[in-house]
């Protein structure tokens, strides 16, 4: 039986190529060198300074990160017992630890959310019965809320529990407004807890609904945004909303049933404690209410000046919002970061390792107390492969073990780029990852410079190296600006004659096929080696192939069988250019990556590299990819997302309350929340991102939410009580501060984790809380000042019905 398949290289070496007329016989061994090898030797990988080889795994569409990551780990510790002696597995570049962390820290701001609102409420309320009626909303809520996300297909994620924890402080709002209110019909007029429930319901009902269409209204508009921003914003939306319209169902249906079969009768004209703690409390909080319904008061005497003191807020607001700078998501300590290595066109393998393996030193030596292992690649790098280049994967430890500023990302690759500087055979660059890794490969900007005039790869060239020269003069600005490319190298081409080929009997397929084999290596077949498959490939010995000359002494076999040499039908040249060409929307291009200093937002220096391409040469454009195109989009979206979410918050009021002047009231209390966001933001150095946005969105319907329950108990008084306008808007302010304040403080602590959160996840979480904890801040000790004169303003302006200002308050004539 004939042999098919060969297992060793004694058998390729026995292959028969000729037997001449004497009977000798030339085989593969007589004119070629056969052994084992690599597939490959363009690429060498080290871990720790030790030989090995990497493998890199993608997450597919759709899965879930933390199941495949868990999936894999598990197969590989089956298959780890049949490794060689003295293989093992490491991970050194693995994305899921910082998802995990994240959500439990995201877990963790929960619990810690739902203690402080528990304080709060018990604070103001001051009975436990009356505290536990809305916590049990939590849990009704928050299991309502996660089956809700699973029927629209989404999983538990940062952004989902980011939401979660914004809407902690929101959920409970309508309970406790029902329980206060409930609370305070008892002690001020003796009711039993049933008809009191009865009679509050009626009150407040009408704000429960007002509040709730408010906050959908704001945040619905954002499911229906495109983009990864859009992706982002649904996380958010869908989970908000779903929270806030399960919290007003309990608030409609559960809360009532509860307090009228857990709480106890109230003696009538009874103010809680008088002794302790909770007395002095609810002294000096009835002592501030009179104040304050005492400045209200004042403040409606003189009007005019509030509104030009609401006119300086407005405009100030305004100036905070346009000198913010922008980004599109904040820089997160993932625990991992890149070095890339570039050296100079032709440099060699062996130039390129001693580059790396100091590197290497640097990390496990300078700041070992921080660095986990180094996982060097050779060969390799997002700009393409080559000799002169290389990547490090920069594994770091936990995040319990780096404490301090010092030792974040951001610092350690800083420290990095200053040493690295002192490198003269190579550019080193040490960068963070993105906060979204499928968007480019590191943090800062992703540009591209364009030939939209056909000029030509030399004049684009220049063209990037007369940006670069510009970039170098605004160092405070821009910072790490580099090609994400390799420079062009020298190339040896050679120019096959077609009319002299076909004259001497020779085909153009058997030129290619001999050149690729000859210089490039040409893949054969397979053959199996101890039970595995293994390729076959064939390539002329290196000392034939070294100098630009040895073309010439080799030799294609011509029609007629006759060996014709290259030289009798080809010349060769040198020339320079890129190893790899690259093309933007069909026009030839070329990435520049960069970041901005420290202090500055990637927004500022996306504006100055614009600015700086404006000036080059007339045909070279330019446009941004990667997280600057999202960053780019975001930043176009977040006006219309504004104004449809003021529109459509406009219009639902307008619809509940019949009227266009009560919504026009409420809507000017927006600014009130947005400049306090805005100076949070800017005390803190956060930057305009999406985060920021969804949190700006909050603010503005919690603005909305402190109005309308001022507003709507108001409008109560004067239409079923038959008050004045005045007279009526100070009985609501006295009658709503305490709910006001004890909803607006229960959200602030329920957000507070997320601004004072540090660790894995803490940039997302900071920009998220700060913004909306500065905004309900002021939304809170502005607004109940603002609020009553907006009303009063408004309804003398608009109302079509005057006798209820003519039966106002003597203050009002004063």
């Amino acid at each position: 039986m004939a042999q098919t398949r060969l297992t060793n290289t004694e058998e390729f070496g026995n292959i028969l190529l000729k037997v001449n007329q004497d009977g000798s016989q030339v085989r593969l061994r007589d004119v070629a060198k056969i052994e084992l090898g690599g597939e490959s030797y363009d690429v060498v990988a080290k871990f720790n300074g030790q030989p090995a080889s990497g493998l890199g795994i993608k997450l597919a569409t759709g899965a879930n990160a933390l199941d495949t990551a868990n999936a894999i780990r598990a197969e590989l510790k089956k298959m780890e017992p049949f490794f060689p002696s003295g293989l093992k597995i490491v991970y050194p570049y693995d994305t899921t630890p910082f998802v995990q962390i994240s959500i439990h820290e995201v877990v963790k701001t929960l619990v810690e959310a739902i203690i402080l609102v528990f304080l709060v409420m018990y604070l103001f309320l001051q009975n436990f019965r009356a505290t536990l009626i809305p916590t049990i909303a939590v849990p009704v809520v928050l299991l309502g809320t996660f089956a809700i996300l699973a029927l629209f297909g989404f999983s538990i994620n940062t952004l989902t529990m980011f939401g979660m924890v914004l809407a902690i402080g929101l959920l409970v709002d309508d309970a406790i407004v029902v329980v206060e209110n409930v609370e305070r019909v008892m002690a001020e007029e003796g009711l039993p807890p049933k008809e009191a429930t009865r009679k509050s319901m009626g009150q407040i009902q009408g704000a429960l609904v007002g509040i709730a269409m408010v906050l959908s209204a704001v945040f619905i508009p954002m499911a229906f945004f495109g983009g990864s921003t859009g992706a982002i914003y649904r996380q958010f939306s869908i989970t908000i909303v779903s929270a806030m319209a399960l919290s007003v169902l309990v608030a409609l249906i559960l809360t009532p049933a509860l307090c009228a079969t857990m709480l106890k009768p109230i003696q009538k004209g009874s103010h809680g404690a008088t002794t302790g703690f909770f007395g002095w409390f609810n002294r000096m909080f009835d002592k501030s209410t009179h104040h304050y319904t005492d400045s209200v008061g004042n403040i409606l005497r003189s009007t005019g000046r509030y509104l030009v003191l609401y006119l300086i807020i407005v405009v100030g607001m305004a100036w905070l919002f346009v000198r913010l700078p922008s980004s599109f998501l904040p820089d997160e300590d993932q625990g991992v970061f890149l070095s890339m290595a570039q050296l100079p066109a032709g440099a060699t393998q062996e130039r390129t390792q001693k580059v790396l393996d100091e590197m290497t030193d640097y990390y496990l030596t300078k700041e070992k107390n921080n660095v986990e292992s180094v996982f060097a690649v050779n060969g390799f790098g997002f700009a393409g492969r080559g000799q002169n280049t290389g990547i490090a994967f920069v594994s770091l430890k936990d995040w319990s073990q780096r404490p301090g500023e010092e030792n974040k990302v951001e610092a350690i690759t800083g420290r990095a780029m200053g040493y690295f500087s002192q490198i003269k055979d190579a550019m080193v660059f040490a960068f963070n990852l993105p906060a979204i890794v499928e968007l480019g490969t590191a943090t800062g900007f992703d540009f591209q410079l364009i030939d939209q005039a056909g000029l030509g790869h030399e004049k684009l060239t220049q063209a990037r190296n007369q940006l670069f020269g510009m970039v170098a003069q605004h160092p405070d600005v821009l910072t790490g600006v580099r090609p994400n490319g390799l420079e062009d190298t020298p190339q040896f081409k050679v120019d096959i004659d077609q009319e002299k080929a076909q004259a001497l009997g020779v085909s153009i397929s058997d030129i290619n096929t001999t050149l690729g084999a000859a210089w490039g290596g040409s893949y054969v077949n397979d053959f199996i080696d101890r039970g595995r498959v293994k390729k076959v490939y064939i390539m002329s010995e290196a000392k034939y192939r070294m100098l630009p000359e040895d073309i010439g002494n080799w030799y294609v076999r011509g029609s007629d069988g006759q060996m014709v040499p290259f030289s009798a039908f080809s010349t060769s040249r040198w020339e320079y250019g890129s190893p790899r060409l690259e093309r933007y929307n069909g026009l030839p291009s070329m990435e520049i990556l960069g970041q901005a200093t420290p202090g500055k937002s990637t927004g500022e220096a996306m504006n100055l590299m614009e600015e700086l391409a404006g000036k080059l040469p007339a045909g070279i454009g330019y446009d941004w990819t990667g997280m600057s195109y999202q960053e780019r989009l975001s930043g176009n979206q977040a006006p219309a997302l504004y104004a449809i979410s003021l529109i459509v918050v406009f219009l639902c009021l307008a619809a509940l309350y019949e009227s266009w002047s009560i919504p026009f009231s409420v809507m000017l209390v927006v600014p009130l929340g947005v400049v306090g966001a805005l100076l949070a933001a800017t005390f803190r150095g956060l930057t305009n991102d999406v985060y920021f946005q969804v949190g700006l969105l909050t603010t503005i319907g919690l603005s909305a939410k402190n109005a309308i329950l001022i507003v709507e108990f108001a409008k109560d008084l004067m239409d079923k009580e038959g008050k004045g306008l005045i007279e009526a808007t100070l009985e609501a302010v006295r009658m709503r501060l305490r709910p006001i304040l004890m909803t607006s403080l229960a959200f602030i602590l329920g957000v507070m984790p997320l601004v004072i959160s540090s660790g894995a996840g803490s940039g997302a979480q900071n920009a998220v809380g700060t913004g909306v904890m500065g905004g309900m801040v002021t939304a809170t000790v502005l607004a109940i000042f603002f609020v009553p004169v907006f009303f009063v303003v408004v309804r003398r302006r608009f109302s079509k019905k005057n006798e209820d200002i003519e039966h106002s308050h003597p203050v009002e004539h004063h």
